[in-house]
């Protein structure tokens, strides 16, 4: 499964030169990721009631363009893996259209593994039905 979201890249995310601040990428990695498990039919806000909370324990991009103030960007986000309490996600951030131009350029591609963590911090696994959740959506049985 893959979801894709979109946003516009706001004139606070932007340097004096109109570039989008590198550190916004991992926000837009946020949207897509929020958005991929609320298309489950969960949400984050649910997960957390349940006493299980997502920590990022590991990043990656990689910067291929720069976007810019009013760029619309989309982010297509995918689960690569799932384990008993980690998992990660993969996504691919475009510029889909800038001021006058519509343009599909690939500006980031980027990872992040995510770790189950209870209220007080402590690694746990996942529940049962959020892994299996999740597994489904990755069309196999991690």
């Amino acid at each position: 499964m893959i979801t894709a979201s979109e946003v516009r890249v706001r004139y606070g995310e932007t340097d004096q030169m109109g570039v989008a601040y590198h550190a916004n990428y991992l926000v837009w990695c946020e949207v897509g990721r929020t958005d991929f498990i609320r298309a489950l039919g969960f949400t984050y806000a649910e997960m957390e009631r349940q006493g299980i909370m997502l920590a990022v324990a590991e990043a990656t991009l990689r910067y291929h363009a720069s976007a810019r103030y009013d760029d619309l960007v989309r982010i297509e986000t995918r689960l690569e893996s799932v384990q008993s309490r980690s998992m990660t996600f993969r996504y691919d951030i475009t510029r889909i259209a800038a001021p006058g131009d519509d343009t599909g350029e690939r500006l980031v591609t980027a990872s992040t593994m995510l770790v189950s963590v209870a209220p007080g911090g402590k690694l746990v696994a996942l529940p049962a039905h959020i892994r299996q959740l999740l597994s489904g959506a990755r069309g196999t049985d991690d």
